[in-house]
């Protein structure tokens, strides 16, 4: 979509032009770029002078503190010295501990600044004497991301020798299209938020993607692969990758993927094997990322990954393994046996399209995406992280190989949220830390971080932000993070209603409404495409009968749409529900001020395939013109596609073990 978007006014580019175009505005390389916005006299926070000295990093904590803003001048300014200050840096930065005591190493903060101000106020801020390695996924879901990274960034220029930041997959243009930065900087950057958005765009791609201590201590910010090559990362032109989420655009072009999609539809319009057709969701091939709850991944209720294979980099598609090489994908019912093919992510769908033989700057991309997105695993091997839809999973054996290639004895890694805010696997040779605690609900988890000295034995400090759920339990922060989850994955199966319903009524013949615990586990793995634990999960989604069979309609029956629309078409409504976010993220790229609700839904009907006319919009957006203005403010029209949990208490406080 992003791809094959054309300019619906005709006047050439705009938002999404500015937003995705590998092609920065030369504006913003020069200090013209923030020279000539005014500070009005009025303006009551921090006034910044370059170079930054200790009261500027000062007024910065304490203006956050009070909830102030920082003027869109001095932004500006501040990314423009922090990319001229990452251009002259290495791929991989190098450290010492014979320099100094000891180095602090934080993991994800996405946004929390009072985790961030809870680490310097227990370990001190940065300094000579306290320097710290910050493991990307700095920005998205947390509603500071601007403030955090911001203080990051002036640390950095403060102390660029103590102050060491390592890229994250959410440092990420399209990634923060939808978890959240590029709304947060729109939001309280109107005026200039696209110029803030496209120069921070440029300085995450010149974020450093790999820091190794002592020559024996590897922190990235994922993981590895099979395939990962430190010297070939050393010498890549990392600033070429500006979103892991999308092939280099010279590919793309070379694909002409508007041509592969109309030759995938003519196949399988002629594919008369396909007898189960008419229950899937669309004629077009894509399919939905699984992608849950507040984490990329589902990985605390997600079974064990899939048997291990050679394999680096894939992308969004949850089933079958994808390939990044010449070779066949697994056969499926959907794609015809003698193409190969690959699915590129664009937004939160897939597109099939022949893959291309691997170039340099293929490559490339390939390398950073195992290293900004892959997760360990027991198994030995390394096999596609289908799961996220990007890079791998590694086995203890790729971990052994990699350090034993290059002389190293850890490595250190993020990117996943843990219950204690850090876990140690792979015989102790792989550590996840964590840094953002109460990541799913309040309550859920612990944030960390790691002191390394001399000796390189790690050494582990917890926090948890609110005091009230400081003293929970181990079982009550598990309690609060599952019911986290099980609320995603509730509004996951709302969505998908009518396909389970689909599926539950082949194998209840009878009409009884009920069926097994087996077939309802069936069905659910089959329609939603993930890997779960169904059994166990079946007394927390549906009812269980006197018989020990599920009563199936019970699914659905604490969860229901905010108001009820007209079907102007069939299952429209469910499909909205459904892709809610992807509407969003759309809506926000293509309509600056919030007036092209048509042209929104029809970029929108024609991505998934859905039919419907010009009247049956009307009918829907009148439906959800909730002040009858005449308009659709577009939080009306989100709201109206909100699920809501009718039995949900996730408003009321957790009780601590003593009351």
């Amino acid at each position: 979509m992003l791809d094959n978007f054309t300019p619906l006014n005709g006047n050439g580019p705009d938002l999404i032009s500015q937003l995705l175009e590998p092609v920065i505005d030369p504006w913003l390389d020069r200090e013209a770029c923030y020279d000539s916005i005014h500070v009005p006299e009025s303006y009551v926070g921090p006034r910044l002078s370059f170079p930054l000295s200790v009261s500027d990093t000062n007024a910065l904590l304490s203006a956050f503190k009070e909830q102030q803003t920082l003027h869109a001048r001095y932004v500006l300014q501040l990314l423009y010295e922090t990319k001229k200050l990452l251009k002259q840096m290495p791929n991989i930065i190098h450290l010492s501990t014979s320099y100094t005591k000891e180095i602090t190493i934080c993991g994800d903060l996405h946004g929390r600044l009072d985790d961030l101000l809870l680490i310097f106020y227990k370990n001190g801020l940065p300094s000579a004497e306290t320097p710290y390695v910050f493991n990307g996924d700095f920005v998205d879901r947390g509603k500071k991301s601007i403030e955090v990274v911001i203080l990051l960034f002036a640390y950095l220029l403060l102390y660029p020798d103590y102050m060491h930041l390592n890229r994250g997959n959410h440092e990420d243009h399209i990634m923060n299209l939808r978890y959240g930065f590029t709304k947060e900087v729109m939001q309280k950057y109107k005026a200039n938020g696209c110029e803030i958005l496209q120069l921070f765009q440029d300085v995450f791609s010149f974020l450093p993607i790999a820091t190794v201590i002592d020559g024996k201590v590897l922190i990235v910010h994922g993981g590895i692969s099979d395939q990962t090559d430190l010297d070939f990362l050393s010498v890549i032109d990392r600033h070429k990758v500006k979103s892991a989420l999308r092939l280099p655009r010279r590919s793309l072009e070379q694909l002409d993927i508007g041509r592969s999609n109309k030759q995938m539809k003519r196949m399988r319009s002629t594919d008369t094997s396909r007898s189960h057709s008419k229950n899937q969701r669309t004629p077009n091939m894509r399919r939905r990322c699984s992608r849950l709850s507040q984490q990329d991944s589902f990985a605390s209720m997600s079974s064990s990954s899939s048997s291990s294979s050679s394999s680096s980099s894939s992308l969004c598609s949850p089933h079958p393994p994808l390939c990044f090489s010449p070779h066949p994908c697994p056969s499926s019912p959907n794609m015809p046996h003698n193409i190969n093919i690959l699915q590129v992510p664009f937004l939160d769908s897939a597109t099939s399209i022949p893959p291309p033989l691997p170039p340099q700057n293929e490559q490339e991309w390939k390398q950073i995406v195992d290293i900004l997105w892959s997760d360990p695993k027991t198994q030995e091997g390394c096999s596609p992280n289908t799961f996220r839809g990007g890079g791998c999973y590694f086995g203890p054996d790729v971990t052994r190989r990699l350090l034993l290639q290059h002389g190293l004895q850890l490595i250190i890694r993020s990117h996943e949220c843990k219950q204690e805010g850090y876990e140690l696997c792979h015989s102790g040779q792989v550590i996840t830390i964590f840094s953002a605690s109460n990541y799913y609900e309040e309550g859920s988890n612990r944030g960390a971080y790691i002191k390394l000295g001399r000796e390189l034995v790690p050494r582990f400090y917890q926090y948890q932000v609110s005091r009230s759920t400081r003293k929970l339990t181990l079982t009550q922060r598990v309690r609060a993070a599952e019911g986290s989850a099980l609320r995603a994955l509730k509004e996951k199966v709302f969505a998908h209603r009518s396909d389970l319903i689909a599926g539950f009524q082949k194998c209840d013949q009878n009409n009884t409404g009920r069926v097994t615990v087996s077939e309802w586990a069936q069905v659910l793995g089959s329609v939603l495409k993930l890997d779960l634990p169904w059994r166990t999960l079946c007394s927390h989604l549906a009812h269980l009968a006197p018989d020990g069979c599920v009563d199936y309609q019970s699914c659905f029956e604490d969860m229901g749409a905010r108001i009820q629309l007209p079907q102007v078409t069939p299952n429209l409504a469910e499909t909205l529900f459904r892709y809610r976010t992807d509407i969003e993220i759309i809506f926000n790229i293509i309509d600056k001020d919030h007036s092209e609700f048509r042209h929104t839904w029809r970029l929108f009907s024609a991505h998934l395939g859905v039919d419907i006319t010009n009247g049956a919009i009307d009918d829907l957006a009148r439906s959800i013109d909730f002040n009858k203005d005449g308009s659709i403010d577009f939080t009306e029209f989100l709201e109206a596609f909100r699920v809501v949990h009718k039995l949900d208490n996730k408003d009321q406080p957790l009780k601590t073990s003593g009351e």
